[in-house]
This record gives structure tokens, C-alpha cells and sequence, in this order.
């Protein structure tokens, strides 16, 4: 009984959204980084010259995991363990936050990777053709516009509850 009374507990709940936020896009960042990473170095070890232009490549999907941190210093700012005093929250209120933190944790995870495969598709760009940087930089970039949008959803929700 007593370990029901902790899994419905606010507070618990409104961490694990906060979380779920980090982990999810965390991982989905440094999935679509490593991915372009590893093309990357392909193309690098051939021509070295584009090594400014793969790594701007590589650095677009590792935006999610950042959005995804966002949301989690929100969430713990608005409960009150970062800035506190903790504030004690209902159950419900706990739901809320957990809630609000899956459009940035599942939207940055899916984003991330596809950004990834997208920038992977620059690399390619790049290998052929160095002066298309800006294309291949637009495709990726597009993918963005998904996880800045959920980052968008998060944040109205998280602040939009009342505590």
C-alpha cells in the first residue's frame, strides 16, 4: 500500500514528467548526433576541409535533448526544487506536469532522430558538393520546426497549471 501511496504522490509524478522530458529527447539527440557523427567522419577522413561543415551537421538533432532539459528546469522550478520552497502537489497536479512533459519528451525523441537521418542526407550534400552547405543545412533545420512546436506545447502546459 504504501508503495501505491508513492507512485501517486505529486511530487513523484511531476519529477518523473520532468524526467521523462530529459531521458526521452536526450536520447534521441544523442542517437541522431552519433548517427551524423559516424557519417561524418567518413567524409572527413577523405577531405578534412569539411570538418566545419559535417559538424554543423552533426550539432543540429543534439537541439532536442536541450529542449527537452528546458522543460525539466521548468517543471522543477514551477514544484519548487530548483528556486524552492517545495510545494506540495496533488496527485492531479502531478498527472498535469507528467502530461505536459510528453510532447517534448516524445515529439524531441522522434524529431532528433530524424533530424539525423536528414543531416546524414546533408553529409552527403556536403561530401559532393561543399559550396550546397545552406541546403543541406535547410533540410535538417525543417525537422526543427516538430520539436520546437512540442517545446512550445510543453511550456504552455507546464506553466498553465495551476498550483
Amino acid at each position: 500500500m504504501e508503495l501505491i501511496k508513492v507512485f501517486l504522490n505529486g511530487n513523484f509524478l511531476a519529477i518523473i514528467g520532468a524526467a521523462f522530458a530529459v531521458i526521452f529527447a536526450g536520447i534521441g539527440s544523442a542517437k541522431a548526433v552519433g548517427m551524423v557523427g559516424e557519417v561524418s567522419a567518413g567524409v572527413v577522413t577523405e577531405e578534412p576541409e569539411k570538418f566545419a561543415q559535417t559538424l554543423l551537421l552533426q550539432a543540429l538533432p543534439g537541439t532536442q535533448g536541450i529542449y527537452g532539459l528546458m522543460t525539466a528546469f521548468m517543471i522543477l522550478f514551477r514544484i519548487g526544487v530548483v528556486g524552492g520552497p517545495v510545494k506540495e502537489l496533488t496527485t492531479v497536479q502531478g498527472l498535469l506536469f507528467l502530461i505536459a512533459s510528453l510532447p517534448v519528451a516524445i515529439v524531441g525523441y522522434r524529431s532528433a532522430i530524424s533530424q539525423g537521418k536528414a543531416a546524414i542526407a546533408g553529409v552527403g550534400i556536403i561530401a559532393k558538393r561543399s559550396q550546397e552547405l545552406a541546403k543541406a543545412v535547410t533540410f535538417a533545420a525543417m525537422v526543427e520546426t516538430y520539436a520546437v512546436l512540442a517545446l512550445l506545447g510543453s511550456i504552455l502546459m507546464v506553466w498553465g497549471i495551476e498550483l
